[in-house]
Parts: structure tokens; C-alpha cells; sequence
């Protein structure tokens, strides 16, 4: 919040006078008015709760009451006087995972991303990872930050805590999903959803935009096997052919379809080798390729930090159907970047960003980065300054990106 300065000089005792009177705002509070003018009598319910908290018994109670506390003051537009109070919680080292995952929410609703993580992961931490609400939670302020792995990761979690029965989880790994553009795995979910809830409307109306192109199909004769592509190098195609690609239908014959399936429940469920030989079942009754297999394959093998088996798969899906899958160029991107191979990994992660619209802001936040690392410094404040333009249009500003800017702003300023 912006401090206001007067523009006129106060005598000294002028100062002392105000000052007096601040200290005495701080313990009579000052007299309250009903819109008519009259005294107001009734109990102020900021301070009435301040003097609960002080007088609370229990660090779990003080804090439930610092939430409330924060709630008020963001209700009646003191948005910092109740991140002040949050953030009294956050730093509190009380046993409360009920009060963290409630202080996630806060943070959540205050557009304070960053903060609500940190919240849910606490709660999570101290229930010794068995908190599946905080884990959807969790997924979902990170799927709003377009990081979607991690997402993948807390909506799993959460559905394997509740035995895959979670359906708000399935409907939001579902949302992770359709981001990556792996569109029947979306509708997989929301089917599952709504299995175990029927009436989840979210997930109802998002399966009716699914069309079926972007489904995979049994087909009623076998597939034409596909040749593999040999070339290590990030390509890109044109934007017709890119589009042309995209739109075209997935087809696999009923066995593969069953292996495919049979790859993915193991994957879900951690078991990596028996996905990633199913996988390979799969591949090997298409010719080596089959886009949904060839990246589910990578994801596996990069569990497994098996990374070259992972980034030739990867290669084949971004040079294929890059437009259909624009995840498989920010993997790809990540690989090059390990590898030290920082142009291409430039190259992966401009695609990336290209290729998926709306924009992601983690895509726009590690091109920044690659492209700093290259010491093209300008590079890196246009795309931090499309960051910063895309997370102030979400209410997700963090609280570092300022900084952030202004030290692109003077690198970029000496680069000729």
C-alpha cells in the first residue's frame, strides 16, 4: 500500500499533538457514528475480536480467530490490515492443520498465491501428508499459475488418499489435463467425477465441450503404423499445418487402446516400470509412435530421471503435435536447460509460450529465466514483463516481481 505524504511541513508541536493523539487512538477507540449522525453504541467487532484473540486459551483458537479477524477486514476493503493478520498465522509454529488449510483459503481468496501454498503445505506436512482437501487446494492455485506438474501431483495425491473417489480432484485433474491438451484424459475425469458425484454441474458442462475429435477412438481396423523420427532438434511446423495436426482424430486399435489404458492406471498410481512397459507395448503396435503414449511414456521415464529415454520421446511429440500437446515443449525446454544446451532450451520454451493461448505464466517465467541465463537481458525483461501483465490480470501478483522487473529493467538498460 503506498504511503501518502503530506505535502506540509509541521511545526514540531503540531507533531507532538499528532502523535498524542495517535497514541491515544491506539487504546480509546474513536467514537462511532450510525448514518444518521447519532453515536453508534453497539460493540465494535474488530476490536471485540481483538480481544478474543489476546484472550484465546489455545493456538489453534487464536488463530481460527485471527482468520475471522482477516475475513472482516478484507470484507470492509483493509485488505493489508488482514494480511497483516494472515500473515500472524503463517508465522505462528502452532500444531494447527485445520487453521493452515483454512489460512490457504485466505490467502486464496486475497489473490496471494504464493502464501496459500506455502499454508497448504504446512497443513499437509503436519498431518504427515494425509490431508486430501489441502491437496486439491494446493493443485488449484497452482493450475491457476500454469504450473501444471505440480498440480498433477497434489490432484493425484488427493485422489489417492480418497481412493480415487474425490470428484471436485477428478474434476480439477481434469482442468490440468485440458490444459496439456491431453483431452480424453480430461474426459476421463470428469466422467469419474461424476460417477462419484452426479450432480457436479462443473464437470457436466465441461465434458460437453469436449468434442470428439480430441478424444482417442477404438478403431474398427487397425492403424497405420507411424515411422519414428530420428532427429534430436526442437522443429516447428507452420501454423496451418500445426492446426491441420491438431484437429485430426486419435485412433488405436482395441488392444492397444486396452495397454494404453492398462499404462495410464499404473502411472497414476505410482508404479512406473509396469506404465512404462505398457507404454512400450503400445508404441511397439504402432510403429514406434503414438502421441498420447510417446508423452505419457516421457512423463514416466522422467520419474524415473531416466532423461535421455525422455527427451527422444519428447523430440518425436513436439515435432508431430507440438500444437495438440504444447506441454511437450516446456519438458523438452527443462531437459535442454539441465543439459546446459541453453539455446535450445530458448528455442523449446519460445514455442511453448507461442503455442499455448492463453498465455502461462510459467512458460513466460522460465523463458525469463533461459533467457538471462544467455545473457540476453532484454529478452528476459520482455518476457517477465508479459509475466508480470498476465499475473496482475489473475489478482496473483507475487510479491517478489517488482524486484524482479527492476533488476531486468538495469541489466537490459547496459546491454548494446
Amino acid at each position: 500500500m503506498k504511503r501518502l505524504v503530506s505535502p506540509l511541513i509541521l511545526i514540531s508541536a503540531l507533531s507532538l499533538t499528532v502523535f498524542a493523539q495517535t497514541q491515544t487512538k491506539a487504546t480509546d477507540p474513536p467514537v462511532r457514528r450510525t448514518a444518521e449522525g447519532d453515536i453508534d453504541n453497539t460493540p465494535d467487532p474488530v476490536a471485540s475480536l481483538r480481544d478474543q484473540i489476546k484472550a484465546a486459551s489455545t493456538a489453534a483458537e487464536r488463530n481460527q480467530l485471527q482468520l475471522t479477524l482477516a475475513d472482516l477486514l478484507a470484507a470492509t476493503g483493509h485488505k493489508t490490515e488482514a494480511l497483516a493478520e494472515l500473515q500472524l498465522v503463517a508465522r505462528s509454529d502452532s500444531f494447527d492443520p485445520i487453521g493452515f488449510y483454512n489460512l490457504g483459503n485466505a490467502f486464496a481468496r486475497l489473490g496471494e498465491s504464493e502464501a496459500a501454498m506455502a499454508a497448504y503445505r504446512t497443513a499437509i506436512e503436519q498431518r504427515k501428508g494425509r490431508y486430501s482437501r489441502a491437496y486439491n487446494n494446493l493443485g488449484v492455485v497452482l493450475l491457476r499459475a500454469g504450473r501444471w506438474d505440480e498440480a498433477y501431483d497434489a490432484f493425484v495425491s488427493a485422489l489417492k488418499l480418497e481412493s480415487f473417489r474425490y470428484a471436485e480432484a477428478s474434476y480439477n485433474l481434469g482442468r490440468v489435463y485440458a490444459a496439456r491438451g491431453q483431452h480424453d484424459l480430461a474426459a476421463r475425469e470428469w466422467r469419474r467425477a461424476l460417477a462419484v458425484n452426479p450432480e457436479h454441474d462443473a464437470a457436466a458442462q465441461a465434458l460437453t465441450h469436449v468434442s470428439t475429435e480430441e478424444r482417442i477412438v477404438v478403431a474398427s481396423r487397425p492403424a497405420k503404423a507411424a515411422s519414428p523420427s530420428t532427429d534430436v532438434r526442437v522443429a516447428t511446423k507452420s501454423p496451418a499445418l500445426a492446426s491441420a495436426s491438431a484437429s485430426k482424430p486419435l485412433e488405436l486399435d482395441q488392444a492397444s487402446f486396452d495397454l494404453l489404458q492398462r499404462a495410464r492406471s499404473a502411472s497414476e498410481r505410482g508404479k512406473m516400470l509396469e506404465a512404462i512397459d505398457n507404454f512400450h507395448r503400445v508404441l511397439n503396435r504402432q510403429g514406434g509412435y503414438f502421441a498420447p503414449a510417446n508423452l505419457e511414456l516421457s512423463f514416466a521415464l522422467l520419474t524415473l530421471k531416466r532423461n535421455d529415454e525422455a527427451l527422444a520421446n519428447l523430440i518425436q511429440v513436439s515435432q508431430r503435435d507440438g500444437a495438440r500437446y504444447p506441454i511437450s515443449y516446456f519438458h523438452l525446454a527443462r531437459l535442454y536447460e539441465m543439459k546446459g544446451e541453453l539455446k535450445l532450451a530458448e528455442a523449446a520454451f519460445s514455442q511453448a509460450v507461442i503455442t499455448y493461448q492463453p498465455a502461462n505464466a510459467q512458460f513466460l517465467l522460465d523463458l525469463s529465466r533461459v533467457r538471462e541465463k544467455l545473457g540476453d537481458y532484454k529478452g528476459a525483461l520482455e518476457a517477465m514483463e508479459k509475466f508480470i501483465t498476465f499475473v496482475q490480470s489473475q489478482n496473483q501478483k507475487p510479491a517478489w516481481a517488482d524486484d524482479r522487473l527492476s533488476e531486468l529493467r538495469t541489466k537490459a538498460a547496459t546491454q548494446k
